[in-house]
């Protein structure tokens, strides 16, 4: 048997507006840019994409089934900008066959500086879903899938029944991303992994007239879900949602891809869909997987590089969090919430130096002229909160 495990990551920063040395206006944000790139999101991908995902829904009668990590800043600004993306997710999860995941509030580094302030997020996210979706997650990612096995000890404590990782090959070795694990150490808590080769070849690969496998269609993809019979149990296709209709345009034929992938895939007696909370009841693991060091889902290298890789970014994740006591003693929550949306991990990003084989990514996602004015951007509206402190 081979199950589909769709996971889609959705998430929206809060830009910085140009913030100069000089500035004193306590706003950070800028809010025309941010409403301009949510509504515009929103009608190449989210719309349109959950239309999609809400036809195959009934059109298979409920056998295409999917998850959604959905970040609580992404939320905040669909009811701000774009309510009908809201309600269009209200109308997936309305069919029980949609779940979303918990995650940080903020998509934030927290778990690698401060786990209290992890906790509040990961707390207060799930009570967001609870509010907006009725849908209490019990499946945990962590921002962009960053784990190790100390994490599934702090996630399996919370509650939680499952959680994802990357399914790096310097960590699985000679075994297979299409099993269910258990992580080292703990008693309940089940480990679902990235498959990325199968994720890429949508995510990254699908418009690249390059590839030698060019054009990707739903028929020779679902000969590949079919290959994992009697090699394995799951297909885990983890991507952003951003895919649909943003990274992939529509004209690439990326969303009639998805319209036809199900059926193909569920023309295979043995193959289904599932949620990864519905995988995480039916698969047992089939043994222990040691992750001692810190991976994710992003670059080659599959570490944290992307957002620790230099001087900058270290600086930069340092001295916000320095500030974590201070403002919490201050009991300001106007202040609270600038300060977390300032760790959202997209800020630390836009300052990575990175320029080797994944450099067009981190410069095309760039809104900076360069890393270096990223930083110095961040770092006047840090000293901005600082004063703010001080008053």
């Amino acid at each position: 048997m081979a199950s589909v495990c769709f996971y889609f990551q959705v998430h929206q920063p809060y830009r910085l507006r140009r913030y100069s040395v000089f500035d004193t206006d306590p706003y950070y944000f800028d809010d025309y840019k941010n409403a301009e790139i949510c509504r515009k999101v929103a009608t190449k991908c989210y719309l349109p994409a959950n239309q999609v995902m809400l036809d195959l829904i009934r059109r298979n009668q409920g056998r295409f089934r999917c998850s959604y990590s959905i970040t609580g800043i992404a939320v905040d600004q669909f009811l701000a900008y774009c309510p009908e993306v809201i309600e269009s997710f209200k109308q997936l999860a309305a069919t029980g066959c949609v779940e979303f995941l918990n995650e940080t509030y903020y998509h934030s580094l927290a778990f690698l500086y401060s786990r209290e302030e992890f906790r509040q997020q990961v707390v207060s996210h799930a009570a967001k879903m609870q509010e907006v979706f009725g849908y209490k997650p019990q499946v945990f990612r962590n921002t962009e899938l960053i784990y190790n096995n100390d994490l599934a000890h702090y996630i399996e404590e919370m509650g939680f029944k499952g959680i994802l990782a990357e399914g790096a090959d310097h960590i699985l070795g000679y075994r297979s991303p299409t099993f269910m694990y258990r992580p080292l150490g703990t008693r309940n808590i089940k480990l679902l992994l990235k498959n990325y080769r199968l994720s890429d070849d949508i995510a990254f690969r699908f418009s690249n007239r390059q590839w030698n496998e060019w054009p990707l269609t739903a028929e020779k993809f679902g000969q590949w879900v079919n290959q994992v019979n009697g090699n394995g149990y799951m297909v885990n296709l983890f991507m952003d949602y951003e895919t649909f209709g943003e990274h992939q345009w529509e004209d690439t034929g990326i969303f009639q891809f998805m319209q036809k992938l199900p059926e193909i895939v569920l023309q295979h007696p043995d193959n289904n869909f599932l949620t990864l909370s519905e995988a995480t009841d039916r698969y047992e693991p089939e043994g222990t997987l040691d992750v001692p060091h810190m991976i994710s889902w992003a670059d080659i290298e599959r570490d944290l590089s992307a957002w620790l890789g230099n001087a900058m970014q270290s600086n930069a994740l340092h001295e916000v969090y320095r500030l974590e006591k201070q403002i919490k003693d201050k009991a300001d929550p106007n202040l609270l919430h600038d300060w977390r949306r300032l760790l959202t991990s997209d800020h630390f990003y836009y300052m990575c130096t990175k320029w080797f084989a994944d450099g067009d990514v981190h410069k095309y996602f760039n809104p900076y002229d360069s890393p270096y004015d990223s930083y110095i951007n961040y770092m006047n509206v840090l000293d901005n909160i600082r004063q703010r402190l001080k008053r």
